[in-house]
């Protein structure tokens, strides 16, 4: 195929969370880019504690960011205009165009009688866009951003949210079959074989739906498939005779494909292991490192890049006797910093990192991380506690502000470019201390609010062999480690999944002829 505009686009949906939407998305986007089609990712509204700030400042989700990087195009807030992050298993900051528009109250932003958003500063209009749940506002304005990317793109693959079937929520959809309708995508729907029943997913996700949503999904794609192919023939064809859809692939089960996941708060992260290298290390010794697994955890894939190197082992904990054998302790990012805080000390943590900075032993704060580690905290926006002592590891002092501050600086630390973004509210006073990108550094302590630091590769060696003569470890850094070029390969990795499992010809049809002309689907003995 050579490329030209397609004139259209296509929704993947998934039976559940975590059923493969976000890298199939990626995945459709890196094979068509191959093709020389000039594609964009876009995904209506997400919930995720992982963002990103796209070049002219917007924040967005990670996951939006990874797909554009596959389309081989620049991230824009287009292509993800609401982003919701939690800050409560009730409540979340609406961002909204990149910008934050104020906390709101789940049944507050699905429409209930839940208190109406608390706007912030500059966001007003938005503000009245998200007033009382108005999904239908939202829905404008989300049609609006997909509209744009339709006039500048070849075609445009949308990714869903959690299950077009929970239809408590379906009134006020504007992520699944809302903007399926509001486009007239055509839906593929994903299912993780990995976790049983995906056959039972597929018809039920599908029984659920009212006819008009049923005429759009085109059919089913199977994700994370161990063994052969053959043995899901008779499913499949028993499917297509109870829904009159096809399956327009069987995806592999691979290893190393969790990039930038969206959310942290549903996976147990206690005890995990992410390695993306199997090389041996180049020194004597390996490091060890430990992510405290805070609440409210956002951008934990800043270790990607550590977890990346060759005789790097991350692994996240919850107890302060699991850091006893770390060679370096991060204390990540978090929507709740205050309550991380608490956390820490709670369990003993906090105990553990004035024990270890004592000793000399590493210690790295990133964004929130970096706030927990200052002397103070005058916060009335975030948690709204007032003043609060920090951990005092850091001559810093920290004042949450309402305006958030969302930047992609660059500049130079321990001899090295480093780029990276920042994405918080708390503004640091810096009192003392060697400076450290917008930090400090005092000892064995590190703290920033860049996010993305580590992505540098000459910065984290640099940074990580610190870290080996701080702990007295034998530990060489790989000279020609480029955790951009990893990243690549895993994108590459899902475009070749697509490429070589999947109908390519009928995802073409799709996505250039729109939705299908199908009947409505209808249970077994249905009149």
């Amino acid at each position: 195929m050579s490329g030209g505009k397609l004139g259209g686009g296509l929704l993947v949906a998934g039976t559940t969370s975590d059923a493969g939407k976000s890298v199939v998305t990626a995945g459709i986007c890196r094979w068509l880019a191959r093709q020389g089609v000039k594609v964009a990712p876009f995904k209506a509204q997400n919930m995720s504690l992982n963002s990103f700030v796209t070049r002219e400042g917007a924040e967005i989700g990670r996951a939006q960011a990874m797909q554009a990087q596959a389309a081989r195009v620049e991230p824009t807030a287009l292509m993800n205009p609401v982003l919701l992050k939690p800050g409560s298993d009730r409540s979340s900051q609406v961002v909204l165009l990149g910008k934050p528009v104020g906390e709101m109250s789940a049944r507050g932003f699905f429409g209930g009688v839940g208190p109406a958003a608390q706007p912030q500063s500059g966001a007003v209009s938005p503000g009245k866009a998200l007033h009382g749940g108005r999904q239908e506002q939202l829905l404008g304005v989300v049609t609006d951003c997909l509209e744009q990317l339709r006039g500048t793109y070849d075609a445009v693959i949308c990714e869903g949210a959690g299950s077009p079937a929970e239809i408590n929520l379906r009134r006020t959809d504007i992520v699944n079959m809302g903007i399926a309708r509001a486009a007239r995508f055509p839906v593929v729907v994903v299912g993780d074989i990995d976790r049983g029943g995906v056959f039972a997913s597929f018809f039920g996700t599908t029984a659920l739906l009212s006819p008009e949503d049923q005429s759009l999904i085109a059919g089913y794609m199977v994700n994370k498939f161990r063994g052969d192919v053959s043995l899901l023939e008779p499913g499949m064809e028993m499917l297509r005779s109870l829904t009159g859809r096809g399956t327009y692939g069987v995806l592999p089960f691979r290893h190393g494909l969790g990039i930038d996941e969206e959310d942290g708060l549903r996976v147990s992260l206690r005890g995990a292991v992410r390695e993306s290298v199997v090389a041996p290390p180049v020194g004597e010794d390996v490091l060890r490192v430990a992510v405290c697994a805070v609440p409210l955890m956002s951008n934990f894939t800043d270790v990607d890049a550590l977890a990346a190197e060759p005789g790097v082992v991350v692994r996240f904990v919850d107890r302060a006797e699991e850091l006893a054998d770390a060679d370096l302790v991060v204390v990540p990012g978090t929507r709740g910093t205050v309550k991380a805080l608490q956390w820490l000390r709670e369990r003993g943590l906090a105990d553990a990192l004035l024990r270890r900075a004592a000793e000399g032993r590493p210690v790295l704060g990133i964004c929130g991380g970096f706030q927990v580690l200052g002397e103070h905290i005058e916060d009335e926006v975030e948690s709204r506690a007032g003043s609060v002592t920090g951990l005092g590891l850091l001559p810093v002092r920290i004042r949450f502000e309402r305006e958030k501050t969302l930047e992609r600086p660059s500049g130079t630390a321990l001899g090295e470019a480093v780029d990276g973004y920042e994405i918080h509210h708390g503004v640091a006073e810096v009192l003392g201390g060697e400076p450290f990108l917008d930090g400090c550094r005092v000892g064995s302590v590190w703290g920033t609010h860049w996010h993305g630091s580590l992505e540098s590769d000459g910065f984290r060696r640099a940074f990580l062999r610190e870290v080996a003569v701080a702990s007295g470890r034998r530990f060489v850094p790989a000279p020609d480690t480029s955790f951009g070029a990893l990243r690549e390969q895993q994108l590459d990795l899902l475009g070749d999944l697509i490429a070589e499992h999947a109908d390519t010809d009928a995802l073409l049809r799709l996505i250039e002829g729109g939705a299908p002309a199908g009947l409505p689907f209808l249970p077994p003995g249905a009149p």
